[in-house]
């Protein structure tokens, strides 16, 4: 099946619409409905539920977004922690950081891992790496039960709904504090302030009431809704617009800069205006 034109709502009265040119596989998992396309202007696609999570053409502004900020961020990330990702590109980016010693993903759904592997392997190929732990299973759990374990955790999740629901509560990011070490950093994508204004005010101050340190940036993701997107890091101990120059390394990247890592959190007044 193929040859088609989907439309993605992003609101009831706003959609982003591409021309499929085949469908590579669609599966109602045990946790959502899963499909893979090959579009024509944005190369392979994952949709989970209908939304669009990443493609072959834009994928790595998010992926670098959410790993690179906290990372150089923080004076020495060893043990980090991915929950969600299972298309792989945010632990592909983390492996980029030599101080690294080991990167945790834990995915509740199995069959993203699958198939992201399958139809995305220049996003997913690094999940082998010897420096990578797959776990298959309920991230807001695996925080519950982890304490003062992680350097850096950084939350890549769907949007608010199903199985991700509990990621944007204030008991996660609590758990999450617990879970990291006593400077530890997170970063969770929190979705775009067009379309999802109340939600990113929500978890500013959800976050705020937790981390001394807490910070919105945005990237421009075109595939994603309004395609100006939200992150919320909140810190113990390191503020990310204090990076000492010799903190920033060379790595291989098409988005992030280390002149860019400040410049991403100079907010457009409407959005500053949601974090105070």
């Amino acid at each position: 099946m193929g040859g088609f034109w989907f439309t993605e709502k992003q609101t009831e009265n706003f959609g982003i619409t591409m021309k499929i040119n085949k469908t590579l596989h669609t599966e109602k998992t045990d946790f959502q409905q899963l499909d893979m396309a090959e579009t024509e202007e944005w190369g392979n696609m994952l949709f989970l539920d209908g939304m669009v999570m990443t493609s072959q053409k834009d994928e790595f502004v998010y992926h670098e977004m959410v790993a690179h900020v906290p990372l150089f961020t923080h004076p020495n990330p060893e043990n980090v922690l991915v929950v969600g990702g299972g298309d792989g590109g945010v632990i592909r980016e983390v492996l980029k950081h030599p101080s690294v010693k080991k990167a945790t993903l834990v995915e509740i759904d199995g069959k993203v891992i699958e198939y992201s592997k399958k139809y995305l392997p220049e996003i997913a190929g690094d999940l082998e790496n010897e420096r990578v732990e797959v776990i298959v299973g309920d991230g807001f759990m695996h925080i519950a039960e982890s304490k003062n374990e992680y350097d850096v955790i950084m939350v890549d999740s769907t949007e608010p709904v199903g199985p991700a629901v509990n990621l944007f509560t204030k008991g996660f990011y609590s758990g999450i504090s617990n879970a990291l070490k006593e400077d530890g950093i997170f970063v969770a994508q929190s979705d775009n302030p067009w379309f999802k204004a109340d939600l990113i005010k929500q978890v500013m101050s959800d976050v705020k009431e937790i981390f001394p340190i807490t910070r919105l940036y945005t990237a421009n993701i075109p595939t994603y809704p309004s395609g100006l997107w939200a992150f919320t890091l909140g810190s113990k101990k390191h503020d990310p617009l204090k990076v000492a120059e010799e903190r920033f390394h060379e790595i291989d990247t098409k988005y992030y800069t280390k002149e860019l890592h400040n410049a991403a959190f100079a907010l457009p007044k409407f959005v500053k205006d949601l974090t105070e």
